[in-house]
């Protein structure tokens, strides 16, 4: 029962941090500020009251509408906070209460807001994966186990060789899908991102997260790409996509790198 309960907790304590990242989302691509004014309707402006503001509840309550002015409010609201919750029972399943659990819902929070301006602006900011990229070397260093390691020293090289290996991989790709499509195959953004995802997963999960991200690239992207007839699709909420299974299955990853 106390089991369930945690559990239950978990999701609505993702539910609510989905709730702010739903702010950061909207607000970090337009130069303002993620904390004043408090939340508000984009179209008329008015603050929403707390009642108002209750992650699922409100959406449907109000059927995806202001409850003053009647414009319509993105699903996307409602599938942050769903797919945050998600995520952060998920990360408890795996990690229960560790700091492992704290870094990685962490990590993962930023994640999604870097996925979904993505996937609405076609950008992935500097300004979340540079300062992660540093916070995840530091984590390493202050925090050893978090890489598998016993010494400062190896979990500092693991993550730091991860950052490497996440800028460098994809910086040849890109160079090659130049050479092969005689134009930009790969965004400046989607280097930093796997650089950031590398600094926190060290180089031997950002090795499987490199080659696994193409595979969800494909599943979803390539009808995407048939049905809207475009030649270009956002890699980086698959990169994320991909790094969450390898954390989720890291164990069983690991055991292919035996060095």
């Amino acid at each position: 029962m106390l089991n369930a309960i945690i559990y239950v907790f978990v999701f609505c304590f993702g539910a609510v941090v989905g709730s702010f990242l739903n702010v950061c989302i909207y607000r970090l691509p337009r130069g303002e500020s993620i904390v004043f004014p408090a939340s508000h309707c984009p179209g008329c402006r008015r603050p929403i009251p707390w009642y108002l503001n209750i992650p699922f509840v409100s959406y449907l309550v109000l059927r995806g509408r202001c409850a003053y002015c009647k414009a319509k409010i993105s699903f996307r609201y409602f599938a942050v906070e769903g797919l945050t919750a998600l995520m952060f029972v998920a990360i408890y399943w795996r990690f229960k209460a560790t700091p492992d659990f704290v870094i990685y819902t962490g990590l993962f929070s930023v994640l999604m807001i870097i996925s979904f301006i993505d996937i609405e602006h076609w950008i992935i900011p500097d300004e979340l994966t540079i300062p992660g990229a540093v916070l995840g070397l530091l984590l390493s260093a202050a925090y050893p186990r978090f890489q598998g390691e016993a010494s400062r020293f190896w979990a500092l090289g693991d993550s730091f060789f991860g950052m490497v290996f996440g800028f460098v991989s994809l910086y040849l790709l890109g160079v090659l899908g130049k050479i092969a499509y005689k134009k930009e195959a790969m965004g400046g953004g989607d280097l930093m991102l796997l650089m950031f995802i590398g600094a926190f997963l060290g180089w031997k999960l950002t090795v499987a997260a490199f080659f696994l991200a193409p595979v969800f690239g494909s599943l979803v992207g390539v009808p995407k790409l048939l049905m809207k007839k475009q030649d270009t699709i956002q890699y980086g909420p698959y990169l994320v996509l991909a790094a969450f299974a390898c954390v989720m299955f890291k164990e069983d990853i690991l055991l292919y790198f035996p060095v």
